[in-house]
């Protein structure tokens, strides 16, 4: 069987050759007799798959030796709790509004103590990245999503905040382009959409803001105990780490951030020149703070969303759908989807309009 187009925002797809390099070594990791979900993750050959997996993102993003890598569980959506629990410290900290996303975590945070919106793009439905943010210097930390997955909207700039450490969401963009790690404090990642499977997620924390929770965190919340134990204060999620680390070195091969950002952009201006091209479809983010990662468009006849969904999967396309909160379709385009998945979803979009226009 064929395999799919999958435009899924996550779990999304990985590369060919990733897959086919864990199948490959599935029963047998390098003669060791044993698959890497069965090692010991206190065992040397995992703990050589987990360093290699730290070096190689250290060597892609360029990461200071100043921060610490940690590898934990509970998704993105945990660290809502454990960045304003680990850093707030008896401080407001400052979020900017972006969307669905931002939303959760503004949530979450005010159960922790004072939270500011210092920005917020709800005026416009959350249809652009806002650039005006009254940023409070005694504040925690300043938190916002590089990428709302969907709404796609995406920060196409780094924010600069001074001295308030800048903390970032960055779950569906994280490896899609070069950034400068110093200039933020904290960064957290999903690993479902452009590093590995889900069950992983992956913080870049800065040593001066480990051991800052005031109480101290619980435990298994704490940044330091997971830094202390460099992420083996529990069992880790081993294989997505593996994966990881397999996406990693794929990565590399192919030339590192800078050349898989050159594909993003062709890719994601492909589709957008399309949707520019035509009145059938639309897309109503601002043209500057359009996203790389998610695409969200709308049929001009909503009506037709079925047939476009039904008609994308019988030619080899699915996970099309929008997000329930905004309807209409969002193609996921993250680094694993080829540019020949987006050439084959345009031509299907150009034919599914010259039948229903």
């Amino acid at each position: 069987m064929a395999r799919l187009f999958n435009f899924s925002a996550g779990p999304a797809m990985l590369p060919e050759e990733v897959l086919k390099q864990a199948a490959d070594e599935m029963l047998d990791w390098h003669g060791s007799g044993q698959g890497v979900m069965e090692m010991s993750h206190r065992g040397k050959d995992f703990m050589s798959i987990a360093a290699l997996a730290e070096a190689d993102l250290r060597e892609l993003m360029g990461i200071p030796a100043n921060y610490k890598v940690l590898f934990l569980q509970g998704g993105a959506t945990l660290q809502f709790e454990m960045i304003p629990m680990n850093l707030m410290a008896g401080k407001a900290a400052d979020y900017v509004h972006t969307g669905e996303w931002a939303k959760k975590a503004i949530k979450e945070a005010k159960r922790f103590g004072t939270v500011n919106t210092i920005a917020s793009a709800e005026d416009k439905k959350f249809t652009y990245a806002p650039r005006d943010w009254k940023i409070n210097p005694d504040a925690a930390y300043v938190h916002y999503t590089a990428n709302e997955t969907i709404g796609g909207v995406e920060f196409h700039w780094t924010p600069e905040t001074g001295n308030v450490p800048l903390v970032c969401d960055m779950s569906s963009n994280i490896l899609s382009k070069p950034i400068d790690v110093s200039k933020y404090g904290l960064i957290y990642a999903g690993a479902q959409k452009n590093i590995g499977p889900a069950g992983l997620t992956i913080v870049i924390i800065r040593d001066d803001l480990i051991g800052k929770g005031v109480p101290t965190p619980q435990t298994m919340l704490d940044y330091k105990i997971h830094a202390e134990a460099e992420s083996m204060y529990n069992t880790p999620p081993t294989y997505g780490i593996y994966v990881a680390g397999l996406v990693f070195q794929w990565l590399k091969r192919n030339g590192g951030l800078a050349a898989i950002e050159k594909l993003n952009i062709e890719k994601s201006n492909l589709l957008y020149d399309y949707l520019d091209s035509t009145d059938f479809y639309a897309n109503p983010v601002a043209k500057q703070d359009r996203s790389r990662m998610n695409v969200p468009f709308t049929l001009k006849d909503a009506a037709l969303d079925d047939a476009f969904i039904k008609g994308a999967k019988e030619a080899g396309m699915v996970q099309l759908k929008g997000h329930r909160s905004v309807g209409g379709m969002r193609a996921s385009i993250y680094n694993a989807m080829p540019i020949d998945g987006v050439k084959h979803l345009v031509a299907f979009m150009k034919d599914f309009a010259k039948k229903n226009g």
